[in-house]
């Protein structure tokens, strides 16, 4: 089965900057500090997917409204943590 095209690492950094308006070292410091984890090429060259290009965006609109990379960081985990128990709820039985 293939994997949907938005999980799949397609753009290079240099486009993925290019798409959203920040530099290429804001996306290597976003990785460094473990908001971004693009897939890497065999060679070691990051490949970012429509799903990274999404979260790249939250952070940008997130530090646009004054929010540090630390508070970002806990924005995200406390975002993927609620879909994470909406999609649990929703395959819980009714009783």
């Amino acid at each position: 089965m293939e994997p949907r095209l938005s999980s799949k690492g397609v753009y290079s950094i240099s486009v993925v900057a290019e798409l959203t308006g920040t530099g290429q070292q804001n996306l290597r410091l976003y990785e460094r500090r473990g908001l971004l984890e693009p897939e890497r090429t065999m060679g070691g060259t990051r490949r970012y997917s429509d799903d990274d290009v999404e979260v790249l965006r939250r952070i940008i609109a997130l530090l646009d409204e004054g929010v540090n990379l630390a508070g970002i960081r806990r924005v995200l985990e406390l975002e993927a943590e609620n879909r994470q128990l909406r999609r649990e709820r929703a395959h819980r039985p009714s009783t």
